[in-house]
This record gives structure tokens, C-alpha cells and sequence, in this order.
């Protein structure tokens, strides 16, 4: 039989302490989807997006978390899920009015303006729940 004081403090693990940024990362992968269909056209709106997606490629690493991976393979890792969206908004951008239908446009923005929503959720939900005393 073990005493009270014998007994060892229960880990208790959220979703976001085990996997590291995977909400920033489907913010991340729709913002490219919806650069990569504004890429044709250069316009202001386009340089923004470039801006935004940049920190959204980094800034989601210094958010607080218990254990971090390496910076650069981080870095490469959504660098690689960022080129592979922009590719794929390309493709999507070249598909409109003739595979799919016009309106078909505002998916990738509707999808990025829903995870972006969830995302900010999350990381709040991580800054401010309960935390039991070591």
C-alpha cells in the first residue's frame, strides 16, 4: 500500500502539449492555398499575403510550449507544407470556370477565416487553462 506521499503526481497531457503548432499549420497550409491563387495577379493584397504567410511560416514556434523541435527542421518541415500549398492554389486557381464552378474561389478563404478562428481558440485555451501546482 502506498501512502499519500508515495503516490506520484498524475501527468495529465493535452492535445496541444503532444503535437507541436499542428493548428498553425492548417492555418498556415490555407493562407498559401489562397496566396498561390492570388499569385497571377499582382497587386497589394498579394504582397500582404506574402507578409502574412511569412510569419505564419516562423512566428508559430515561439508561441509557449512544453518541448520544441529543432528550429530549422521546424521551419523546413512547414516551408515544404507552404510550397506545396501555393502549388496546389495555383492548380485550384487554374481549375476555376472550367472544372469547377466560379464561386468555387472563396473556399480556400472561407476554410482559412474557419481554422484561423479555431486556431486562435486553442492557443488561448493553452495560455490560460488551469495549470495544477508542481
Amino acid at each position: 500500500m502506498k501512502t499519500l506521499t508515495q503516490i506520484e503526481p498524475m501527468q495529465i497531457e493535452t492535445a496541444s502539449e503532444k503535437s507541436f503548432a499542428i493548428d498553425t499549420t492548417f492555418v498556415l497550409f490555407f493562407l498559401a492555398v489562397e496566396f498561390g491563387q492570388t499569385l497571377g495577379n499582382f497587386a497589394f493584397d498579394t504582397v500582404l499575403l506574402a507578409i502574412t504567410l511569412t510569419m505564419m511560416l516562423i512566428l508559430p514556434y515561439f508561441l509557449p510550449s512544453e518541448e520544441k523541435p529543432s528550429f530549422g527542421n521546424w521551419v523546413l518541415g512547414r516551408t515544404f507544407i507552404a510550397l506545396f500549398a501555393v502549388i496546389l492554389g495555383i492548380i485550384f486557381r487554374q481549375t476555376l470556370g472550367t472544372v469547377l464552378p466560379e464561386t468555387f474561389r472563396f473556399i480556400p478563404m472561407t476554410l482559412l477565416i474557419v481554422t484561423a478562428m479555431l486556431s486562435c481558440y486553442i492557443q488561448y485555451y493553452g495560455l490560460l487553462k488551469i495549470r495544477l501546482a508542481k
